[in-house]
């Protein structure tokens, strides 16, 4: 079997998928500590982590990472969502000792130096200002925190400025401390990969690290009805419009991605044909789902002009109601294959690979086979996308952030009204 789990006494859990020709390999250790895991004035510590985990280790100062990385032609990088921070390498086969030596280096001996605590502190607050001035960026994070108020996983990842100005050393240890235990680390890994070597080299690396019995307090996110409204002076309207969708552990998961694809997925999806093909109300316009382990959210947005932000709303509550009533099966046959083909091309990738084998053990535990998924997304039929179309149109809470010139732009309360209508 090409897929591996294994799972070290201190609770690290180490899976591998081989792919049979592949010269390289793609991996990482995700770490179940993102945004949702913050308090209030936490908020943006787990994105600093982020970035100070290549600032220099007991070992290694931050030019040796990276010179040491790309001496064998490697690339190092990390990202923070909402509920993780990865940390990953590509590298040759005959370099993945190395690439877990440097895993484990920045994971467990990085040294916080105050100095380049300093440095990376206005590296974040330019980040912080790029996001603010970039519209179709910022309106995310707002339509976010609209969805899901006073909530962690409402929070901007960048966090606050204010809070980014405090951090210290103190704050970054304490974090790692708190949540940067075994069990919640997986190190996943894809491509030309032995998983006995790889297995070794992990075990060696992290098998003392001691796992923390303190239950980590959890939080069941809650969707809520809202409206952010932020008129400037812009050359575009910015408008997204989001209502709450299912978890990753529902199965209903997927109608609700085969939904959004059939809505706004592509260049033959009714949004994209309606708005801007028919009536050129915008630019780019498109929908998506995305999900959690306990909720999820579907998400549709558009640029346009401030004189056509009032029809581009009004439209997109039209195509709801519309979808509720003649949806075809070609459109739902054309979603799913745009879902398959999606899923399957991206896994031609070792890194997808790797991101996938510690999403799913994140998740469920363990990694369900790929037709598994290619069965539900076929059992999606034309009577489940249109009851959840009909669901959508009538009784999800909704909420919007636009942002621009938008002072023609319809309140939440109207477009709820024309929806029932």
């Amino acid at each position: 079997m090409s897929i591996q789990l294994h799972t070290l006494p201190n609770g690290m859990r180490v899976v591998t998928e081989h792919m049979p020709g592949l010269q390289s390999a793609s991996i990482g250790v995700w770490v179940s500590a993102g945004g949702r895991n913050e308090t209030v004035q936490q908020n943006g510590i787990a994105h600093f982590l982020e970035h100070m985990a290549f600032k220099g280790t007991t070992t290694r100062s931050a030019l040796q990472i990276a010179e040491q990385i790309e001496d064998v032609g490697g690339y190092i990088n990390a990202y923070t969502s909402r509920e993780t921070t990865a940390y990953y390498v590509r590298v040759l086969n005959n370099d993945v000792p190395l690439a877990v030596n440097i895993l484990s280096d920045i994971l467990r001996n990085s040294v916080f130096d105050p100095r380049e605590i300093e440095v990376e502190r206005g590296v974040i607050l330019q980040e912080i200002g790029q996001t603010l001035d970039t519209p179709d960026d910022i309106i995310f994070d707002w339509l976010q925190e609209t969805a899901y108020p006073d909530q962690s996983i409402g929070r901007s990842i960048l966090g606050p400025a204010d809070n980014i100005k405090r951090f210290d050393r103190d704050d970054l240890t304490s974090f790692v401390s708190a949540q940067y235990q075994p069990q919640r680390m997986i190190l996943a890994a894809a491509g030309g990969i032995d998983h006995d070597a790889l297995l070794s080299l992990v075990t060696q690396a992290f098998q003392d690290l001691s796992p923390d019995v303190t239950p980590q307090l959890e939080t069941i996110a809650k969707f809520s009805r809202g409206e952010y409204r932020n008129e400037k002076t812009l050359e575009q309207a910015h408008f997204a419009l989001a209502f709450e969708s299912p978890s990753y552990k529902s199965d209903d998961i997927y109608t609700a991605q085969v939904y959004s694809i059939a809505l706004g997925g592509g260049m033959s999806s009714r949004l994209f044909q309606e708005a801007r093909e028919k009536r050129g109300l915008c630019y780019s316009i498109f929908a998506q789902t995305g999900a959690y382990v306990d909720t999820g959210m579907t998400t549709i947005y558009a640029g346009t002009a401030g004189d056509q932000i009032a029809g581009l709303s009004r439209l997109t509550i039209d195509e709801f109601k519309r979808a509720a009533d003649d949806m075809t099966q070609a459109e739902v046959d054309r979603a799913r294959a745009q879902m398959k083909a999606g899923m399957l091309m991206g896994l031609e990738s070792a890194s997808n690979r790797a991101e996938r084998l510690a999403r799913m053990v994140q998740v469920w535990g363990y990694v369900p086979d790929l037709s598994e998924a290619v069965e539900k997304i076929d059992a999606v039929d034309l009577t489940s996308a249109k009851a959840y179309a009909e669901q959508v149109a009538t009784t999800a809470k909704m909420a919007s952030a636009i942002y621009g010139p938008i002072s023609s732009a319809p309140t939440l309360d109207e477009l709820e009204n024309q929806r029932a209508a």
